[in-house]
């Protein structure tokens, strides 16, 4: 029975020993999260399919609240709004109950794997891929905000040579007998800014590519691989359900309920499936594109670093033109990568 369900050979059912450990996978202590993670989205009882007619009949599936009692026949008919009301109660009813069965049973099937009862459905190498990508978001981060504190950094260097440039060209006017010394570190403190600030537009670009790689294209795959994983529950919660009922009496009762779970096992199954190769899709994009933002980035970064500080003015300007970076204009609003801290 197993065979026939898991599908492909990239996947495979892993059982959980008693030490809830899936094979060498790692297993995190976040049981708590991940309860919190199945219990998140619930049913949304915004939405319902009923326009007329009522909901399974005149009065189906409405639980009484009273005491037990008959309603009155003597009541004030209903008429056409009622009807509609009823149906629309008693879909979003239907929602609920389906919401709650299916939360019981992913519930049951986590608690199942982290306390050794169970299996789990497993694709190695996307998992791997997977971890890979969390672990690469995590130094990037931390690059991310190392990031920010350089242009910090770079910003309060150029504010205070601003500063110190303007007292030494007062002083040059105030004091003639060292009008010269004072000028000329006026004059380097004035070329001093002039680099900095165009290193720190370099700067800023690098950043600002990061922070886009960072909180948008990554953070859009891991959307992904938390849907997937999601899917990959719920599928092994409805494997799990299959297979217990598969292995009971076979009567009239119990056969259209075993044809009702192998329909709602596929559904599931469709479902996992589709996820994965959209998370192994997005993975490979995610990887071709970091390392074409990362390789013009890194170079950037290197090019500008190295003529600051070797004082080449010529090479920085030409670095920022080579990557099309422009920077603002003096009297400008402060950039945004102020904003951004």
């Amino acid at each position: 029975m197993t065979d026939g369900i898991l599908g492909k050979a990239a996947t495979m059912e892993i059982p959980i020993h008693g030490n809830g450990e899936a094979g060498q996978l790692p297993e995190d202590d976040g049981l708590e999260q991940d309860l919190q993670q199945v219990m998140v989205s619930g049913p949304n009882l915004n939405e319902t399919s009923i326009v007329s007619g009522g909901y399974g009949g005149s009065g189906d599936g409405l639980i009484p609240t009273g005491s037990g009692r008959h309603p009155s026949h003597s009541a004030t008919p209903t008429g056409p709004g009622d009807e509609v009301a009823r149906g629309i109660a008693g879909e979003k009813f239907d929602i609920v109950k389906k919401w709650g069965i299916n939360t019981y049973k992913c519930t049951k099937q986590l608690l199942s794997e982290r306390f050794g009862r169970g299996s789990r459905t497993v694709d190695l190498e996307l998992e791997l891929q997977i971890e890979l990508l969390r672990e690469t978001k995590r130094k990037y981060e931390s690059v991310l905000q190392l990031g920010r504190a350089l242009t910090a950094h770079l910003y309060s260097l150029l504010q205070t040579q601003h500063a110190l440039g303007d007292a030494f060209a007062d002083l040059s006017q105030k004091s003639p007998e060292l009008q010269e010394e004072f000028g000329y570190n006026a004059e380097t403190q004035k070329l001093l800014c002039k680099n900095g600030e165009t290193l720190l537009g370099a700067v800023n670009f690098f950043v600002s590519s990061i922070n886009t790689l960072v909180t948008k294209t990554m953070e859009d795959t891991l959307m992904t691989v938390k849907q997937y994983e999601a899917a990959r529950l719920e599928y092994d919660a409805y494997r799990t359900d299959l297979e217990e009922l598969s292995l009971g009496p076979r009567d009239a009762g119990t056969r259209g309920r075993l044809e009702s779970a192998q329909a709602t096992f596929q559904a599931h199954r469709d479902k996992y499936e589709k996820l994965r190769g959209d998370v192994a899709i997005k993975l490979k994009f995610l990887e071709e594109n970091k390392i074409k933002v990362m390789h013009k980035q890194l170079l950037l970064f290197h090019n500008a670093v190295s003529a600051y500080f070797a004082g080449n003015q010529k090479q920085l300007e030409q670095t920022l033109q080579q990557f099309n970076i422009k920077l603002r204009p003096p009297g400008a609003e402060k950039p945004s990568w102020l904003e951004e801290q």
